[in-house]
Order: C-alpha cells, then sequence, then structure tokens
C-alpha cells in the first residue's frame, strides 16, 4: 500500500513531536516545583520524586507520568503531593504559565508545514496540554495559521489515548481516519491513533525510545523532518 497515496490528513501531538521535549519543558518544571514548594511550604525534592524528575539534572526520567498527561491530570499528581493543596489552582497556574514555555522546533516548521499542505493534506494538533496553551504555543512559532484543527485537553473531545480529539479532526474535514496518520512520541499518542483507526508514526524528540514505540508505529522516525521521504515512498 503506498502511505502516499493513501493519506489525506496527519495529525501531531505538540510537545516532544512539532517541539523537543527536554528543550521546551525541562526548566518550566523546575521552575514550577520551585513555585510550588514555596507556596504551599512543600519541599521541590518531594515533589520532583512524585513525578520522577531529576532536580540535579533538571530533566526527566522516562517513567514520569507527566509525559503524555494532561495539565489535569499533573496538577492532581503534583497536589497528592502537597498536602492542603488545589488541584484546580495548580491546574491554573500550570495553564497559564506553560504557554509562555520556551519552544525548540524539531525541524523548522514554516517550510515543513508549508509542504504538507503542499500535497493537498489537511493538518491538525492534538494535544493533551490545554487549548490556551497549545495556540499560544503555536502563535509563538508562527504556524497557528497552518493548521486545520487545534484540539487540547479541555475542548470537549476528550483526550489521548481516547481517540476523540483524533476522530473530531477527521470528522471535521470529511477524512476517513483510516485515509490520516498520527504522529507522536508517545505511546499515549500511538494508541490514539490506533484507537481512531490511522496510521501511527512514532518519532525520537520525546522521551520514549524506538523499543517502546515500535510496537504501536507503522514506523519510528527521528524526528517529523522524516515524514516527507516517508510519504514519499
Amino acid at each position: 500500500m503506498s502511505a502516499g497515496a493513501a493519506i489525506d490528513g496527519i495529525v501531531f501531538d505538540k510537545d516532544g513531536t512539532l517541539f523537543d521535549f527536554h528543550t521546551t519543558w525541562a526548566d518550566w518544571t523546575n521552575d514550577l516545583l520551585m513555585h510550588l514548594a514555596g507556596v504551599y511550604g512543600g519541599d521541590a525534592a518531594v515533589l520532583a520524586r512524585a513525578i520522577d524528575f531529576d532536580l540535579r539534572a533538571c530533566r526527566f526520567l522516562p517513567t514520569s507520568p507527566m509525559i503524555g498527561a494532561s495539565n489535569r491530570e499533573g496538577a492532581k499528581t503534583l497536589a497528592a503531593a502537597l498536602p492542603g493543596a488545589s488541584s484546580d489552582e495548580i491546574e491554573d497556574h500550570m495553564r497559564r504559565t506553560s504557554a509562555a514555555a520556551p519552544l525548540q522546533p524539531a525541524t523548522p516548521l514554516v517550510p515543513f508545514l508549508s509542504g504538507l499542505a503542499g500535497r493537498g493534506l489537511k493538518i491538525g494538533l492534538v494535544t493533551n496540554d490545554s487549548d490556551h496553551g497549545a495556540r499560544a504555543h503555536l502563535t509563538s512559532a508562527g504556524v497557528l495559521e497552518h493548521f486545520d484543527f487545534v484540539a487540547g485537553y479541555d475542548t470537549g473531545h476528550g483526550f489521548k489515548p481516547t481517540p476523540g480529539p483524533l476522530l473530531a479532526f477527521a470528522r471535521q474535514h470529511g477524512l476517513d481516519p483510516a485515509r490520516c496518520v498520527m504522529v507522536g512520541d508517545s505511546t499515549h499518542d500511538l494508541r490514539a491513533g490506533r484507537a481512531a483507526g490511522m496510521w501511527t508514526l512514532g518519532v525520537l524528540t520525546g522521551i520514549a525510545d524506538a523499543a517502546e514505540l515500535s510496537p504501536l508505529s507503522d514506523k519510528v522516525l527521528p524526528d517529523i523532518g522524516h515524514i516527507p521521504a516517508w510519504l514519499d515512498r
């Protein structure tokens, strides 16, 4: 089956896929833990252990429950390690501050996305970040207008690994999910793609390695910059 002939739409995860995960989120997470420890009188080291984050190296461990999680899920995990803390307050702080997190694109995004649109593909973004954060990041990167569909975890379509937001993308543009591909750096992304009946591509710009992604991927690529060559096969 020719991938180039079979694909009408492509859906991207955001963090670890469009943007390098560690470069974008490590410093922000370190600042978040220090802020929460100060506000609630907690211990940043305890919070770091709760989310499997190496404070000394300022880096996520592969086992971190924050990987692929929504802000709501992350806030609940952190609140559980902070007696008396409000997960709603933590989620709101995460939503507001994550919009200004630094961005490191995995590949130059404007020519990459323009090239996909030039093939006639509809382009979507489905993230477990908030819709506000997703749009802020795409705007900061200068690529929001390149997306035909954007959905955060709080847009009402559900969140990964459930297939709801991916199916909403296909439905909005009248596409057969079997002629769409989901691209992501985590098993959350790929499970959502499989559940939606889409092709799945794993990329290695997040935390998961090829061995973890391969069982759920039609192909594992070093980064999204290799997608055009995959489509051309």
